[in-house]
């Protein structure tokens, strides 16, 4: 069995979806999610400059040997942009795969390990009173995890993933469109103050029964961030995301030493070596990658592995950059795994992307339930893809407000 052909297709609604479909001899083609976010068209042109070249008749059955060749053939290693790429031609390989085996990805892993995966929603207010709403519409749809965030009084612009104007209950996107980016202004001192008691706030409405989780998105420094875990201990946080940069992996022991807080971080790694220690040392409770930056089923299935044997839990990264091809990926791995934590699901169920990549998956009362078609159990129509086309864009720039660029 040989691979034939390889096409790369940029684009996608409301997103710049990059998806690779990988062509055999036999008829059976995977489908791989590349999409790499506002940097889409590097693991796209990458992929086919570099990659499928190689990628051509190569049995595809062989997709842990492709992965090292791959990996360990490149000479630099890792990185977003060439994980992007592996991850999505790993992807398309176990879709053939489970196509062959006629069976789904996860039998493949070794079966289920649960029925239906916990996901968590996001809920965000441009003030509290708006949050309280917005939590409070999941709730009502069953949701039984949601991430807040929250507008911080007097700050001079919104802070991560909140409205300026209240958002009616609606879940909020941050608007990424345009190359240059926009400025959101950030201060400290106003967050720490007011955030823990919004926190508590939260809890307090909803009661102990929903699991609430926050993300800090990188803004504090070690000690700052110690003091806020420390400040959030008595609402009961799920977990408290990405409190510090990531960079800087000895900063979670400063957290560790003031806090029983959990804490989640790993969205913007890359590799089983940028998290080993944090999960060998246990400096962290969930670990949160994303099978696409990973790169792929096999790269991430190491990383999980290694976290179970420390206690840290699952919790990939679920942004709309996805598409439903990395999403179905991670939820064969969520079914699969016995460390499982919870999965991050932002709407992907618009008409439009349910035409572009058809599935059977099924999302309900807060949780994620994969479907027994083989393969990853997604598809891909290319008409609808033609529709499409790449459109530029770029995360928002975070200063301080005497002008100094901090952490998004």
């Amino acid at each position: 069995m040989k691979i034939t052909d390889a096409k790369v297709f940029v684009g996608g609604p409301g997103k710049n979806y990059v998806t690779l479909k990988i062509e055999t001899d036999q008829g059976v083609y995977g489908l791989g999610d590349a999409t790499l976010n506002n940097r889409e068209t590097l693991p796209a042109a990458y992929l086919k400059d570099y990659l499928i070249p190689n990628l051509i008749g190569m049995d595809p059955r062989n997709s842990e040997d492709i992965w090292q060749f791959f990996y360990r053939g490149a000479y630099f290693r890792r990185g977003p942009i060439a994980m992007a790429a592996f991850g999505a031609i790993d992807m398309a390989l176990w879709d053939i795969k489970g196509k062959l085996a006629r069976m789904p990805v996860y039998q493949l892993l070794g079966g289920k390990s649960r029925e239906g995966a916990l996901t968590y929603a996001h809920a965000t207010g441009a003030d509290l009173p708006d949050l309280i709403e917005s939590v409070a519409s999941y709730v009502e749809q069953g949701y039984k995890a949601v991430r807040v965030q929250c507008g911080i009084p007097g700050m001079p612009s919104a802070s991560y993933a909140v409205p300026e104007q209240p958002s009616a209950g609606q879940e909020y996107i941050t608007d990424f469109s345009g190359i240059k980016p926009k400025t959101e202004i950030w201060e400290t001192e106003r967050y720490m103050r007011f955030m823990p008691d919004a926190l508590a706030e939260v809890r307090a409405h909803f009661g102990p029964e929903l699991n609430i989780l926050h993300d800090v998105h990188h803004r504090l420094s070690p000690r700052e961030a110690a003091s806020f875990a420390k400040a959030v201990e008595p609402v009961g946080l799920y977990w408290l995301e990405d409190p510090t940069p990531a960079e800087d992996q000895n900063a979670l022991k400063m957290i560790r030493q003031h806090s029983t807080t959990p804490i989640a971080i790993g969205e913007v790694f890359n590799s089983i070596w940028d998290c080993n220690k944090l999960i060998e040392n246990e400096l962290i409770d969930f670990i949160r990658i994303a099978v696409t930056y990973a790169g792929g089923i096999t790269h991430s299935k190491r990383i999980v592995d290694l976290a179970g044997l420390h206690h840290v839990r699952t919790g990939f990264h679920g942004a709309p950059s996805h598409s439903p091809i990395s999403m179905a990926a991670q939820a064969h791995l969520n079914v699969w795994a016995p460390n499982f934590g919870i999965q991050e699901y932002l709407v992907l169920g618009t008409p439009e992307c349910a035409a572009l990549f058809p599935s059977e998956h099924e999302m309900r009362g807060g949780m994620f339930f994969v479907s027994d078609a083989p393969g990853l159990g997604v598809d891909f129509d290319e008409g609808e893809a033609a529709r499409y086309s790449y459109k530029p864009g770029s995360h928002p720039v975070v200063r301080l407000q005497d002008g100094t660029v901090w952490n998004y």
